[in-house]
């Protein structure tokens, strides 16, 4: 019920028509939408001479956005969330998917049509628990553990509607194990025992969302921060496309990207040794996708 409510604050907050004050000094207007997509898949053999197992998947994926402009005041926000499952012949079912990824931004031009001084805020983690397959008895993280708070102060710089570049050089970021267990490990980098790991350092943003060509959509966003604190030359990195190609306008074909790096993530490798190590992620999909976009409604003063 609490990780619920959780959720559900930002989405009350955002999309409630009376999220923003009525004292504004000018006219704005909300921009808000949606995107969601289910994609399944599924394969099933009987007396098959070549070989190979059963299985049975699906992937979600939900992205609500709610942008105003204002004067010379922007306020964009955010919610991305996704969830995957899959069974392969008699093993239980595991997760495929899984992400929550809230960001809400604030610009406000003093210098520049296309700059703006910013304050970004951004939140990440996750459903339920993950585990270290095949071995379904060691879980490795969970909501919350990890959970990424953030919040920069910087510039942002918007040359197209399709593209916004942030330069944060002041950017808190805390690291949330909540799970016990994985706290007494150490893991994520918090000391082993604590549920909070503090960095101050900078951070860099770039989101790129287009319509390459007719019914073709491209999304990315990369993420860089470095600790001023513990050595700044490890940059974390976070990158992460999308690119889907609608058929209709109820089906859809997607496929996802992303690749993560930080150094005070250990994977152990195949022997058990543990190290930083560059993940990689790749989804792809044939599904249904329902598109709200382009609704408008006004702030007067």
């Amino acid at each position: 019920m609490r990780k619920t409510l959780f959720l559900l604050l930002p989405l009350i907050f955002i999309f409630s028509p009376d999220s923003f004050s009525q004292k504004a000094d000018t006219t704005g207007t909300w921009t808000r939408g949606m995107k969601a997509s289910f994609a399944f898949n599924q394969v099933s053999l009987t007396n098959w001479a070549a070989g190979g197992e059963n299985s049975l998947g699906g992937n979600s994926f939900l992205n609500l956005f709610a942008n105003l402009k204002q004067g010379k005041s922007t306020w964009d926000n955010s919610l991305d969330l996704a969830y995957g499952l899959v069974k392969l012949g008699d093993a239980k079912i595991r997760k495929s998917d899984d992400k929550i990824d809230f960001v809400s931004k604030y610009g406000h031009n003093v210098i520049h049509k296309n700059l703006f001084l910013s304050a970004n805020l951004s939140f990440k983690s996750q459903f339920t628990e993950g585990y270290n397959y095949p071995n379904d008895s060691v879980m490795i993280s969970n909501f919350m553990a990890p959970g990424y708070l953030m919040l920069g102060f910087g510039m942002d710089w918007k040359p197209y509607p399709y593209l916004s570049v942030s330069f944060l050089p002041l950017t808190g970021r805390l690291t949330f194990v909540t799970d016990q267990t994985l706290s007494d490990a150490g893991a994520y980098g918090v000391d082993p025992g604590k549920h909070v790991r503090p960095e101050f350092g900078a951070a860099f943003k770039a989101v790129f969302e287009k319509d390459l060509v007719a019914n073709v959509n491209l999304k990315s966003k990369l993420e860089l921060f470095s600790n001023y604190l513990n050595k700044p030359q490890n940059i974390d990195i976070n990158w992460e496309a999308m690119l889907m190609l609608k058929v209709n306008k109820f089906l859809s074909t997607f496929v996802g990207l992303q690749t993560i790096y930080d150094h005070d993530i250990l994977i152990a490798d195949k022997d058990g040794n543990k190290a930083p190590r560059t993940q990689f992620k790749q989804t792809f999909g044939v599904g249904l996708t329902y598109t709200v976009s382009g609704i408008h409604a006004n702030v007067k003063p």
